[in-house]
């Protein structure tokens, strides 16, 4: 008899347990939701979480607020939605480099990627281009990836590339096309993309990755495009070849915007709203919109947090090669 009252105990003792988080999940969202976003307004990551919360306000019932948290490459935001209440009424915007590289090149970052969030999806993935300007002497006969790699390698250290800064995404991508090609070139940090841009336009360096906004440029002939950096042709570019086709196979960065929750959130909470943001991504209506910062891509929880697992591994690999550190 007494051994009956204790399993009864402890079976309720745990059925009441569940239940705040069954009841937070079944009344979804109870009061407005944040979406931190940790760069500044008008940025690739604040454009997506924008549309993103118009549409889930209008189908969950409740205003889905954006707020930029900007500074130290995102970290203030992931730190803020790392500590947050995990009820589904604090979300996370962000890219890619908060989000894999912060934690190899910021020994000081306090959160945890695989310990403190859940991954929802990606929204869009923008591959970097590889130009170099033909107007420039240097590069006038550089019309391939193997052209530059062996312009590198006739000149070892000689040859200047640019990126948007120390330990960007567009410096790890040319440090790892450098490690996987065996050559050494100079690394110039600019103040952000733009910059880099106006850099190679002006015959300061001879190559840069350059975000889609070198688009434009290319097609108006005023940058070359060698290859594109992820693991698919990019569809505004379609005969430009992946760096991998050039002859690196397993060559792919790209930068991505996606959504996160803390770590303890509700499995329904985050079901739901997985699925509203993969319907706001594959929204013929909004496609358009979205395609503005990149190629449409969306991931289910679990494959997005694989890739996340694999890009962190992989680039922390590149940096410390490099012996890359943060600025």
């Amino acid at each position: 008899m007494q051994r009956m009252v204790r399993s009864l105990s402890v079976t309720v003792g745990l059925s009441l347990a569940l239940l705040p988080s069954f009841a937070v999940a079944q009344k979804y969202p109870n009061h407005p939701v944040k979406i931190l976003v940790g760069f500044s307004a008008g940025g690739p990551v604040d454009v997506v979480a924008r549309i993103v919360a118009d549409r889930l306000q209008a189908k969950l019932g409740q205003p889905f607020v954006v707020e930029n948290r900007a500074g130290a490459n995102g970290m203030i935001a992931a730190e803020a939605a790392a500590r947050a209440e995990p009820d589904g009424h604090t979300i996370l915007a962000s890219n890619s480099s908060a989000i894999t590289l912060n934690p190899t090149l910021f020994k000081d970052a306090r959160y945890d990627v695989q310990r403190d969030f859940a991954p929802l999806t990606t929204v869009v993935s923008a591959p970097l281009v590889l130009v170099v300007n033909p107007e420039n002497p240097k590069t006038a006969n550089i019309k391939t990836v193997a052209d530059l790699v062996a312009a590198a390698k006739a000149a070892p250290g000689e040859l200047a590339y640019g990126s948007g800064g120390n330990g960007n995404l567009a410096h790890l991508a040319m440090e790892l096309l450098s490690q996987k090609a065996g050559i050494k070139m100079i690394h110039v940090p600019y103040r952000g993309g733009s910059a880099a841009e106006v850099g190679i336009l002006a015959q300061e360096t001879l190559a840069v990755f350059d975000p889609l906004s070198a688009v434009p440029l290319v097609k108006a002939g005023k940058l070359r495009a060698l290859a594109v950096s992820s693991a698919a042709r990019l569809p505004s570019l379609p005969d430009v070849p992946t760096v991998a086709e050039a002859g690196y196979p397993g060559f792919d960065i790209s930068f991505w915007v996606g959504f996160l929750l803390p770590k303890a959130t509700p499995a329904p909470i985050a079901e739901t709203l997985h699925r509203e943001i993969v319907a706001v991504a594959t929204d013929p209506a909004l496609k358009e919109r979205l395609e503005t910062q990149g190629v449409v891509s969306v991931l289910g929880a679990a494959d997005y947090a694989a890739r996340i697992e694999k890009e962190t591994r992989e680039l922390a690999a590149v940096v410390a090669a490099a012996n890359i550190k943060a600025e």
